[in-house]
């Protein structure tokens, strides 16, 4: 995947993190490596479309930033995941036909 925008909302999904935990979290469930820049730059965007929200950390001393996915962000994952099944069932089906 180039656009680290789905991975990142979908480790969202499942609870508050930080950047580097989102990182560790995609590694484990896709497999794919995001570096800091290519992260940081994504969290950007995702902020600035309202998708993601920083959050107070529970620990003010802490440097980490944790981030929350908003409601406007589930809508977009759900759909971009509902597309992505299409494609997969679509190409599945098609490569059986070959």
């Amino acid at each position: 995947m180039q656009d680290p925008t789905i991975l990142i909302l979908a480790s969202l999904a499942d609870g508050d993190k930080h950047g580097y935990a989102i990182m560790e979290d995609i590694q484990v469930f896709a497999g794919v490596r995001l570096g800091p820049g290519t992260l940081y730059d994504a969290i950007c965007r995702l902020e600035e479309r309202g998708w993601i929200r920083a959050v107070k950390s529970a620990k003010s001393e802490s440097r980490r930033q944790p981030y929350r996915i908003t409601a406007e962000g589930s809508k977009h994952l759900r759909e971009q995941l509902a597309l992505l099944g299409q494609v997969v069932r679509t190409g599945n089906r098609r490569t059986r036909e070959v």
